[in-house]
């Protein structure tokens, strides 16, 4: 049940009449602060929250009222309780979220606004977003991670943003303060917060086309070229909800692109190497898609258990064992693309498009650059891509 901050004194009669009627009544210390004397038990919900969960089932056959901020499927409890217990088990009575809240109090549409749940995430997750105009409403774990979004916002360029901090929204202990993110004042702020951000700076924007600058990326050199890289995501066709495999993912650009084409994509990049899996790791969490999983290894055998994906790009490691194992492992419709440098990987792709058919394409480029006082044209090796639907 969504419960403001103001307790139950604003209910509506559904919910007021679920209160009285529980046996068991679980929440936030907090939350069961603000409910009045009832007959019900009182059990606060622990810390982390997948804590609660099995203490939740124990209570299967009473009458239980879980008690949650606002709407609870916004950024709140109630997908990971929804996800645990059957549909007939549970009855959900929203209040008004955060969010609602937070756009009545600043005359801002909310279907203009983004908003974002940090409480339980890096900062890093703003990045993508990030560019003058925008305007944001963040939900923050505790009142200490206000000074944390400032100083994330300073150190990427954005300190002339404009920050609301709105506290206790909606209760008697409601406060709404204004500051700019590189002089927000010493002062504490209160739980539950979020902060409405109107961004503003020259900080660097990430772009939403594909085939980001390379200098983006932290890279020992062993990168897919920004050209390449444009030319291989749109071979790969990211289509929402999909997960890719980058096998021999050197700096993770593949897989980090890929999860920016939309919030629900999926990626796992596969890396031999362990120091380059850290660097992959590292530049997923800088640019916001911290949900990039890493496995650290050599395929085929890494391999073994992944989730099937949708599509697959393969920039290292090529060899006959490899495709072999991909013709026999993927399932129909699944995308496959694979680049090659050598004459040797060249005449692989080449035998394996005359199996399973696909498209190759030769990729030649030549970047202008010093020729004694002059400039002239400096070319790069060829770049073989064979894209097939298995």
């Amino acid at each position: 049940m969504g419960l403001g901050e103001d307790g139950p004194d604003g209910l509506p009669p559904a919910s007021r009449r679920a209160l009285e009627a529980a046996e068991v009544v679980m929440g936030p210390r907090r939350h069961l602060a603000l409910v009045p004397d009832l007959a019900a038990e009182r059990i606060a919900w622990p810390v982390p929250f997948a804590d609660g969960l099995p203490i939740l089932a124990g209570l299967r056959g009473r009458r239980v009222v879980v008690l949650a901020s606002g709407d609870p499927f916004w950024f709140g409890a109630g997908a990971v309780i929804a996800r645990a217990f059957g549909h007939g088990e549970w009855c959900a009575l929203p209040g008004p979220s955060t969010f609602s809240l937070a756009a009545a109090r600043l005359g801002w549409p909310l279907e203009r606004t983004l908003c974002l749940g940090l409480h339980a995430v890096p900062l890093s997750r703003l990045k993508p977003h990030l560019a003058p105009g925008l305007r944001a409403i963040v939900l923050l774990r505790d009142g200490a991670a206000v000074g944390g979004l400032a100083q994330y916002l300073a150190q990427e360029g954005f300190g002339a943003s404009a920050l609301v901090i709105l506290e206790a929204l909606g209760g008697p202990a409601e406060r709404v303060s204004e500051a700019q993110a590189d002089d927000l004042p010493q002062v504490a702020f209160s739980h539950p917060v979020c902060v409405a951000v109107s961004v503003a700076g020259s900080g660097p924007v990430v772009p939403r086309s594909s085939g980001l600058d390379d200098g983006v990326f932290d890279t020992d050199g062993q990168i897919t070229k920004r050209p390449v890289r444009a030319l291989a995501l749109s071979a790969l066709a990211p289509r929402p909800g999909e997960m890719l495999w980058d096998i021999g993912g050197g700096s993770g650009s593949i897989a980090i692109e890929w999860l920016l084409a939309h919030p629900e994509m999926a990626a796992i990049s596969i890396e031999p190497r362990g120091d380059r899996a850290a660097r992959i790791r590292a530049n997923a969490d800088r640019l916001g898609v911290d949900r990039l999983t890493v496995v650290e290894g050599e395929a085929p055998a890494a391999l073994e258990g992944l989730p099937p994906p949708q599509a697959v790009f393969v920039g290292g490691g090529l060899s006959e064992a490899l495709l072999a194992d991909l013709a026999a492992r993927l399932v129909s419709g699944t995308r496959l693309v694979a680049h090659a440098v050598t004459l040797q990987s060249e005449a692989l792709l080449a035998g394996w498009a005359d199996r399973l058919g696909g498209d190759l394409l030769r990729i030649e480029l030549s970047e202008a650059a010093p020729l004694g006082r002059k400039r002239g044209w400096k070319a790069a090796y060829p770049v073989v891509q064979w894209r097939v639907v298995l």
